[in-house]
């Protein structure tokens, strides 16, 4: 089992789900537990090993979406809080822009807060549960 800083690995699983799943990428290095952060958008300065893509030494930060963080975790909060708008908010992942006018209802309802720590709470576990899955160990 390899061990990884929790902290680290939390700020590379938000940079990765910052943006589209092709956007920006992070790996760690199963040898050194050491985060490599990538992107296609902004230039980070920072050298990557060659291998990263192809060597089994290193494995990709999930995205939001690989853990099921998405629009399924959204409507489950709202089906928790404000039920009564839940075909409203399942529209909304039917067009462009979805998470953000989400958010605006959450903010008219007075639920952002509540969801942030929600989120949060929710994307703790998910991650906590990938790592055990790929044998690491969140210090």
């Amino acid at each position: 089992m390899h061990s990884i800083n929790f902290n680290e690995l939390r700020n590379a699983f938000e940079f990765v789900s910052s943006g589209p799943s092709s956007q920006h990428s992070a790996y760690i290095c199963m040898n050194t537990g050491t985060i490599y952060w990538k992107s296609t958008v902004i230039d980070l300065e920072e050298k990557v090993p060659d291998d990263l893509e192809t060597s089994d030494r290193y494995i990709p930060v999930p995205h939001k979406n690989n853990l099921k963080l998405g629009q399924n975790l959204a409507l489950s909060f709202v089906s928790e809080e404000i039920p009564h708008d839940y075909n409203f908010a399942a529209s909304l992942f039917r067009k462009r822009g979805a998470y953000r006018r989400f958010k605006e209802l959450l903010r008219s309802e007075g639920k952002l807060e509540k969801w942030h720590v929600f989120e949060a709470n929710a994307s703790g576990i998910a991650l906590l549960d990938w790592c055990k899955d790929n044998n690491i160990d969140p210090i």
